[in-house]
């Protein structure tokens, strides 16, 4: 650990706190307090402000409507007016569209903050095993789970197996409804600083899902991150992909369709970019079919809890999610609210 196959490596991972959904917000809140008090304690930068552009061309119905849960909330925002829009940010080409700004939205080091987090997982106690494929779960008041090595027994048990997450609840004859999916992420080499993160915020636009046949449906979202993880790309990918098993990953590594999307929309906004990317990395996004987590108790064995569908938004809340996943394995009352990410909404 860490490892590239799964979903949490990479450099970097956004975190913002607009959502139309108040307990979301409230969860947000939550995570940021969290990794300031990680950074706090460690005396290690996490988290680098960057601002975020929230976008999409008009009529904006989707834009629209997520600004009218910011008002009820009373959620702090800026609305861009077009000529304001063009001054302020002349490297972007978005001609005919609605643009809202939340400046609290930044960068978490995604590598730095797993290192982090194992290192003091050990120091308070923890032991961690690495590659240990476990084999069979004997659930009970007492669970017993198998490795191709070892046993272990334990009062209560968290599966947190990301995109493999089926492939162990199929051992306590539970499938959920997740869908493996292969994100390309692509960086583009751009003009010196025209995209640092001083000049250019992440951006976040809304379009139409070109990918029908995929577990994501409604607005679809399309993220774009300045210079950050290699000095003078930036980054760039489509929130949907390519069905996959996970232990077979890039079989399909030559099916390109979104990176060819992704360059028609770099050649149309991104005019100081070069119009082929120049490096293209891979990673898993696991989905459920309302794009929510999954954290909840296995419906027979209460002592059992599952985390799992975190459908590319999962990285910065996490520190929130282990807390909720200790209170809920130790029959806590649950910080947030958690039934919009129960296992029964599916049936």
């Amino acid at each position: 650990m860490p490892h590239t196959r799964g979903s949490s490596h990479g450099k970097s991972r956004g975190i913002q706190k607009a959502n139309q959904d108040e307990n979301w917000v409230k969860i947000m809140e939550d995570a940021y307090q969290q990794w300031f008090e990680l950074e706090k304690e460690t005396g290690t930068s996490l988290y680098r402000q960057s601002g975020l552009l929230w976008i999409q061309e008009n009529p904006a119905s989707g834009l629209l409507k997520f600004e009218d849960g910011l008002k009820r909330m009373d959620f702090k925002y800026k609305r861009f007016q077009p000529d304001e829009f063009k001054r302020q940010y002349p490297m972007l080409k978005y001609p005919n569209c609605q643009v809202l700004y939340e400046d609290t939205a930044g960068r978490l080091k995604a590598d730095k903050c797993l290192s982090l987090v194992q290192d003091l997982y050990v120091k308070y106690g923890g032991t961690l095993k690495d590659g240990c494929q476990v084999t069979s779960i004997e659930p009970g008041s007492v669970i017993s789970v198998h490795t191709k090595d070892e046993s272990y027994q334990a009062k209560g048990i968290v599966i947190a197996a990301g995109p493999w997450t089926n492939k162990v609840t199929s051992l306590l004859d539970l499938k959920l409804p997740l869908t493996p999916t292969a994100i390309n992420v692509c960086y583009w080499k751009g003009e010196e600083d025209a995209y640092s993160m001083e000049k250019c915020p992440t951006i976040c636009e809304m379009i139409a899902n070109p990918n029908t046949s995929g577990p994501y449906v409604g607005p679809f979202l399309q993220f774009t991150d300045p210079y950050f993880e290699y000095p003078g790309y930036i980054k760039t990918c489509l929130y949907t992909g390519t069905e996959v098993d996970p232990d077979y990953r890039d079989v399909d590594i030559d099916n390109k369709w979104d990176v060819e999307l992704l360059c028609d929309y770099v050649k149309c906004h991104f005019p100081l970019l070069e119009p082929k990317p120049s490096i293209i990395d891979r990673c898993i996004y696991t989905v459920t079919p309302d794009q929510n987590f999954i954290l909840d108790s296995h419906p027979k064995w209460k002592n059992i809890v599952i985390a799992a569908g975190f459908s590319g938004h999962g990285f910065n809340v996490s520190p929130v999610v282990g807390k909720l996943l200790s209170e809920k394995i130790m029959d806590l009352e649950t910080s947030h609210d958690l039934s919009q990410f129960a296992i029964g909404r599916f049936q």
